[in-house]
């Protein structure tokens, strides 16, 4: 077993638990009421702000200009693709520039985001790879899982979500991280901090999830 899979197999419990949420379950199957998307796809918006920032700090951190390569084209790919398509429905939306630029982070989203920003700027670059993998690869995991059930929901944004994120790019980058994690030399520090960081991260994940089901607002 390699340490990617060592990583997984030490949070499958909540790992579980966040393929099968039933946000994913009702996108699916086209049944996810649209407000609770929309909570999740303007969180999500500002949140890539922060994924951006973890991504660039990996590029820096990176160890050649393979790994760079790798980071950087990954970066591309989700501005070119997950930002536009955020645009196209904040504009469907009727929503306006400053509008968007007013959206403000929910608890979970707020305290998601700095645990990536403490990483990103902590962190070395195997850390940051852990988290990225942490990040990227259960979404590969439901994407995958919802298309080899066949679901292909009647709405636009559900099915693209799916694509996108059971799309080659994902497929690649995914790949890349754990034969990244699975050839580095790891002492068992690193792999207790890996594992770790893998805990947190898919915990923030499920709490993602609940966050938009059920309409997480700041106390008054």
């Amino acid at each position: 077993m390699g340490l990617s899979d060592e990583l997984r197999a030490g949070v499958q419990a909540v790992w579980e638990r966040v393929v099968n949420h039933t946000f994913v379950t009702g996108l699916g199957d086209n049944t996810l009421p649209q407000e609770t998307f929309n909570i999740y796809f303007d969180q999500d918006y500002l949140f890539l702000r922060d994924w951006s920032i973890l991504l660039s700090m990996a590029t820096a951190k990176a160890p050649d200009f393979d790994a760079a390569r790798q980071l950087v084209g990954f970066l591309h790919l989700g501005l070119g693709g997950e930002e536009g398509l955020f645009q196209r429905a904040f504009r469907e939306r009727g929503l306006s520039p400053q509008e968007v630029a007013d959206l403000e982070y929910r608890p979970t989203t707020l305290h998601y985001s700095g645990y990536l920003r403490k990483i990103a700027h902590e962190g070395s670059f195997l850390d940051l790879a852990a988290t990225l993998l942490a990040v990227e690869w259960p979404y590969l995991d439901w994407a995958q899982w919802l298309e080899s059930e066949g679901k292909r929901p009647d709405n636009y944004y559900y099915q693209t979500w799916i694509d996108i994120h059971a799309g080659e790019g994902m497929i690649g980058f995914v790949g890349w991280l754990r034969q990244t994690l699975d050839a580095a030399p790891a002492t068992p520090a690193d792999r207790a901090r890996w594992q770790a960081i893998c805990r947190d991260v898919l915990r923030y994940e499920l709490l993602f999830w609940e966050m938009a089901c059920q309409d997480e607002q700041w106390p008054e």
